[in-house]
């Protein structure tokens, strides 16, 4: 039974690789997912100052900003196995420190803000060269089948089981969360050091300074109509979305009256539509164009914004997360589908590094924009800010979403993605 369950979550074609791919990634995502909800609590307990909160969320999104070309360009040129073990291993050692600092009562809200950055800092080594693995070990035909997977696990564990856990734990110990997410990256750097790449193509001129490569991605990024469209919109939105979810953490617990757990339960329930947008993809993909799938899903984020910033109600806005939920999964597994299937394999780490840009500028510039909107007039006003900015986009984005559906390349396999 465990054999054949194995079999189904991971079929034998796709080779051993990728089942301890498959199984990092989920330990990881555990890890992460408890953290998710154990790290806003914690700075929550050491300040009730809305713009140190939304710092926190800023200290964690800006490493990408400063590191992300940096990151792709060293992914492309390096061992990509060993950096990961390198980069985890030294996150691991990040948490250990912290979990005693608070185990000893020494940790201040100063201490915690730099163990963020750093984190931070070391994911965006790890995330963007775990980007680049799963067109390296399966076949260009079954990078729907990995990624869905992958998504699956992140859904599910990350998004869903383990926030809840993270938030419990926090309340057993404060220190507890992060022990245990230590341990897990552990697990998953274990993994992944049993992981045997192909040889990835680099440049014969080894010599070439660093920043010759860093150009090469930024323009073969803005030379691809789909991927440059998806950069675009992600940046953009990102900065609203970074200004009303930098400040969530109190928004759950002061406007919406729910505690630790209850913070915890919002990841919960987005993860919930994100197992409905898993299920509902292949069928949706079938009937919807890419560009009308993306412009549908913005307009939910756009509601998203304008229904959170209007009700003070859990029954109201617990819905409106389990349907940005789904739209998040549906914008994600495009997004990541359009890079692997256009990007060759000697550009996926640069070009992942400029998506990653994209991703944490607008998460950096939108937290700072929601730190002080929320200070100067309370933690629902990001929220307005982030619909009446998302509004504007939308108009101005529309007809530019239609580049995405023509990506030939990209059609008829997210087509027959369905839930698998």
């Amino acid at each position: 039974m465990t054999h054949r369950l194995l079999d189904v979550l991971a079929p034998p074609r796709l080779g051993r690789g990728f089942r301890l791919l498959l199984a990092s990634s989920w330990t990881s995502n555990a890890g992460d997912g408890i953290a998710l909800a154990a790290g806003p609590l914690l700075v929550a307990s050491k300040t009730d100052h809305e713009f140190l909160v939304a710092l926190a969320a800023l200290l964690q999104w800006l490493p990408p900003l400063l590191f992300g070309l940096w990151a792709g360009a060293i992914t492309d040129r390096l061992d990509r196995r060993l950096i990961i073990v390198v980069v985890d291993s030294l996150r691991v050692g990040v948490l250990v420190l912290l979990a005693a600092a608070i185990a000893l009562d020494t940790a201040s809200i100063g201490l915690v803000l730099v163990a963020m950055f750093l984190l931070g800092t070391a994911e965006v080594f790890a995330d963007n060269t775990t980007s680049t693995l799963l067109p390296m070990l399966v076949t260009k035909d079954d990078l729907t089948v990995g990624n869905s997977r992958l998504m699956a696990g992140f859904v599910t564990i990350n998004q869903l089981v383990a926030p809840p856990i993270g938030a419990f734990l926090f309340t057993v110990g404060q220190f507890v969360p992060f022990v245990t997410q230590a341990a897990l990256v552990v697990l998953a750097v274990l993994l992944i050091a049993r992981l045997r790449l192909p040889p990835h193509k680099r440049s014969p001129e080894e010599e070439r300074p660093v920043w010759h490569d860093i150009i090469e991605g930024i323009r073969w990024t803005m030379h691809h109509a789909a991927v440059r469209t998806l950069v675009l919109t992600i940046l953009i939105f990102n900065v609203t979305f970074g200004a009303a979810w930098s400040v969530l953490v109190l928004y759950a617990t002061r406007h919406l009256g729910l505690g630790s757990v209850g913070f915890g339960l919002i990841t919960t329930v987005q993860a919930l539509g994100g197992l409905l947008g898993t299920l509902a993809y292949g069928w949706l993909t079938r009937r919807i164009s890419l560009g009308d799938l993306m412009r549908i899903g913005l307009v939910i984020e756009t509601l998203t914004h304008l229904i959170l910033a209007s009700t003070s109600s859990p029954w109201v806005a617990l819905p409106v997360f389990f349907v940005f939920g789904a739209h998040a999964f549906i914008w994600g597994t495009t997004s990541i589908t359009v890079r692997q299937r256009a990007v060759p394999s000697e550009l996926m780490g640069r070009v992942g590094a400029v998506n990653l840009m994209g991703v944490y500028g607008g998460l950096v510039v939108g937290a700072g924009i929601g730190g002080v909107i929320a200070q100067r007039w309370g933690v629902t006003a990001p929220f307005w800010f982030a619909f009446v900015g998302s509004a504007l986009f939308v108009v101005l984005i529309w007809r530019q979403l239609s580049l995405i559906a023509h990506d030939d390349d990209l059609s008829p396999a997210v087509s027959s993605s369905g839930g698998g």
